[in-house]
């Protein structure tokens, strides 16, 4: 039985094989009209942030976005013994070893921090546990 098993394996991905024969083409004239119209940037005398301002985006860092209280809930509810939702929120690294270490603080500060950020879920605001160095964030 694994004999025909095996064999209709093969046969299958032979067929598959020779029916997936797709060909591929370069157009060089579309390449060279792409090079064509490229800018040359010198990367040394710019700033990093300087083609988005064409788009409008100077004055945002996209760096430091708005954390979502959903996705730091969720981190809180699955891996809130290994600090995770804290890195999420961007606690400092020590706070993070010791929640990883403590398994965060047997569980019961882990499980404080998830009634919090329920409790910030329910009023769309997690700020004041954003950036908190502290390992007891409440």
């Amino acid at each position: 039985m694994k004999k025909l098993w095996t064999l209709l394996i093969v046969v299958f991905l032979g067929i598959s094989a020779t029916q997936a024969g797709t060909s591929y083409h370069l157009d060089n004239a579309a390449i060279d009209e792409m090079f064509a119209r490229a800018e040359l940037v010198d990367l040394n005398s710019t700033s990093p942030m300087a083609p988005l301002a064409d788009m409008g985006y100077a004055n945002q860092t996209f760096f430091e976005q708005d954390k979502d209280p959903l996705v730091a809930f969720l981190l809180s509810w699955f891996l809130g013994y290994l600090g995770i939702h804290r890195a999420y929120l961007g606690t400092s690294t020590g706070t993070i070893v010791g929640y990883i270490l403590t398994l965060g603080g047997c569980g019961i500060v882990a499980t404080i921090d998830w009634i919090m950020l329920l409790i910030g879920l329910v009023n769309n605001d997690i700020s004041q546990y954003i950036d908190n160095p502290r390992f007891f964030m409440w």
